[in-house]
């Protein structure tokens, strides 16, 4: 089994050139079991109140916390050789990619977007977002717009599509996915 990284982040903002994050979450799943890790940021300018509404995270939460190079280590020996699985991934991936470009650094896992995976495998839905998944599979979620609770959402989404859908219909898209990823 490809161990997997389900990966959600909290940021200032939603541009990774000029935004920063204010906290990492992941679920990562392999033989051994799933493993939990968080850890808040601080993003090194200050999180709009309208940010700090949506997630809860505060100027004053983030203040002693690390800034992302000072776990960028942990992050990608984390997520290295694991399949890098977000909703709206590009979004997620797009930040973790910026913050390891500033430290000179490569950062180029395989990526599965759970957006893209719910609109090929329930294209009935017209509504693919976190929210409408967690209405449509009754997924439960502690912390809605917190990194690590919205990490758990993805993993429990994975798991659900698995008991509903036959095995070759994930292989197809996860194999036809991952080889686009890769060009």
């Amino acid at each position: 089994m490809r161990p997997l990284a389900f990966v959600d982040i909290e940021t200032t903002g939603s541009g990774p050139q000029f935004d920063a994050i204010t906290e990492v979450g992941m679920v990562l799943v392999d033989a051994d079991g799933a493993h939990e890790w968080s850890s808040l940021l601080n993003p090194g300018m200050h999180i709009p109140p309208s940010i700090e509404n949506l997630t809860g995270i505060s100027n004053e939460m983030v203040r002693g916390a690390p800034a992302f190079r000072e776990i960028a280590d942990e992050v990608f020996a984390r997520i290295e050789g694991s399949l890098f699985v977000a909703h709206n991934a590009r979004f997620d991936y797009g930040f973790l990619k910026n913050e390891f470009r500033r430290l000179e650094r490569a950062f180029q896992p395989r990526v599965l977007c759970t957006v893209k995976l719910s609109r090929a495998l329930y294209p009935e839905h017209h509504r693919h977002g976190l929210d409408a998944l967690i209405g449509r599979h009754n997924l439960a979620c502690d912390a809605r717009h917190r990194a690590l609770g919205d990490a758990r959402v993805l993993w429990n989404f994975v798991q659900r599509v698995q008991a509903e859908k036959p095995p070759e219909a994930i292989a197809a898209y996860r194999d036809r996915y991952e080889t686009q990823a890769a060009q």
